[in-house]
Parts: C-alpha cells; sequence; structure tokens
C-alpha cells in the first residue's frame, strides 16, 4: 500500500489507474470501515482510502478534540487488506489558504434530524466531500447505511456538483453480536455504557417489528421511554425518514457523554 499525503502527488498518481473505488473515512478504522473496503477490493481495479478528521464537520469543539487517533493501527488495518492506496492529508492540504467559500444548497435536508441538532454540519461534510472528489477521480464511492442521512447528502451532493458518472454504494450497516452498530464513538463508552448502548438497536427493531400494527407516536414514546431507563441520558430525535421504497427509522441519542446514531430499514 502507498501512503500519500499531497493532492497534486495523489491526483498525479490516480491518472495512470481506471476504475477507482474511494472510501472516505476519519480512521479510528473498525470493521465497518474495512467492510466498506472489502467491497470497493472485489469491485474495483484501485482502491483508495482517506483518512482525514475534518474539522469543517464538527459543530462542537470538543467533540473534536475528542476524536480518537489511531493511524499506526489503521496504516496496519489497510496493509493486511491490500488496500492500494491510503491518502493521509493535512488540514492545510484539504483546505489551502486560497479556498473560497462555498454555499451547498441541500434543500431541507441541512435542516432536519441530524442537521436540526447539528447546525453547519453537512456543509462540512460537502465540503470536504467536494475536495476529496477534487483530488480523488473516483468511479465507486463506498460510504456505511450506518449514516444514512449523510449518504443522503452526498448522494445530492453528488448531483449538484453534476458528478452523475460517479457510482454511489450504500453499504449496509456492520454490527457486534448484540446489534450495537459498530462506530468510533463506542470506544468513548465504558464496558457498562457498551451494555446499555445495545437498547438502541433493539428499540429501533422493536419499531420495525410492530410498525404496521401500531401508531408511530406510540412506538416512538416507548421506545424513549425504554432508552431512558436503560442508560440514555437524551433521545434527540427518533424519526421516520421515507425512502420509498423503504421505510428508515433514524435516531440520535446520547448515552455517558456520547452522541451515537443509528436507523434501520424496512419495508
Amino acid at each position: 500500500m502507498q501512503i500519500i499525503r499531497t493532492a497534486n502527488e495523489m491526483t498525479s498518481v490516480l491518472k495512470k489507474h481506471t476504475h477507482i473505488g474511494f472510501v472516505p473515512t476519519m480512521g479510528c478504522l473498525h470493521n465497518g470501515h474495512l467492510s466498506l473496503l472489502n467491497h470497493s477490493i472485489a469491485y474495483n481495479e484501485i482502491t483508495v482510502c482517506s483518512i482525514f478528521v475534518n474539522p469543517a464537520q464538527f459543530n462542537d469543539k470538543s467533540d473534536f478534540e475528542k476524536y480518537p487517533n489511531t493511524i499506526e493501527s489503521d496504516i496496519q488495518k489497510l496493509s493486511t487488506l491490500h488496500c492500494d492506496f491510503l491518502f493521509l492529508p493535512s488540514v492545510a492540504e484539504i483546505y489551502p489558504s486560497t479556498d473560497t467559500p462555498h454555499f451547498y444548497e441541500l434543500g431541507d435536508l441541512a435542516s432536519k434530524w441530524e442537521g436540526a441538532f447539528r447546525p453547519g454540519h453537512f456543509q462540512g461534510v460537502c465540503k470536504v466531500m467536494d475536495r476529496l472528489l477534487n483530488i480523488i477521480p473516483a468511479d465507486d464511492l463506498w460510504m456505511g447505511q450506518k449514516d444514512f442521512q449523510q449518504c443522503l447528502v452526498v448522494q445530492k451532493l453528488l448531483d449538484i456538483t453534476h458528478r452523475k458518472t460517479i457510482h454511489f454504494h450504500m453499504v449496509r450497516t456492520i454490527r457486534n453480536e448484540s446489534g450495537l452498530a459498530l462506530s468510533s464513538r463506542n470506544e468513548r463508552l465504558s464496558e457498562k455504557g457498551k451494555l446499555n448502548a445495545e437498547a438502541l438497536y433493539k428499540c429501533l427493531n422493536s419499531i420495525k417489528q410492530e410498525y404496521h400494527d401500531q401508531d408511530f407516536d406510540y412506538l416512538q414514546n416507548n421506545a424513549v421511554t425504554y432508552l431512558l431507563n436503560h442508560g440514555f441520558d437524551k433521545i434527540e430525535y427518533l424519526a421516520i425518514i421515507q425512502q420509498e421504497p423503504e421505510i428508515v427509522v433514524a435516531t440520535a441519542a446520547w448515552i455517558e457523554g456520547v452522541r451515537l446514531i443509528d436507523n434501520i430499514n424496512f419495508h
């Protein structure tokens, strides 16, 4: 695996290649990330992984400062998978001083669910993805369903920036044996916190099973009560996202000072 740190070198090297798969990450790689990479490696001739903790998408400075840095083990995992390239840029490389501000028209995607509780977050996501896709001429872009609304935002970005040749792949969420969605944020939970956090998936799965037989407000109230009784401190939202032909139930909740998101889809 070749590690590249500058935009110019990354673009230059990739000119020699075709059928490029791209997996953007913020590091602290777990089996969810590795699943995306395995899909890309199997599907594409060349796979590029980026690791960049993007300050523009953190609306909470302390959350940015607490984000784990595990670069040495990340590099080892990528090497074991036989990823072709790791793009490991600095903040100055992604956001040069000549960078001009840009506003991305995301419609109501920017203002509800995640957008309502993380103002400016999706502008930051678009800013970094726009820059990365200018550097990496991806044919296929691989992202995880756990960040469902982010996937919708990036698909919108591809549309409004006229990148219609990029094939977007949303890969199913990878979970542990008890259903907890794998996340870098889980590492900040105590062992008891991790056990309690499993209640999040149980609630979503319960709503999935009962959705067509019960009023959603009833299911929502039951789920919130259950989570608060199982160690969660606050539930920001528990919402239905109509995504034809599927229904998605998405949530964000706090436990032990850590914000977790998850979702489940069904017909």
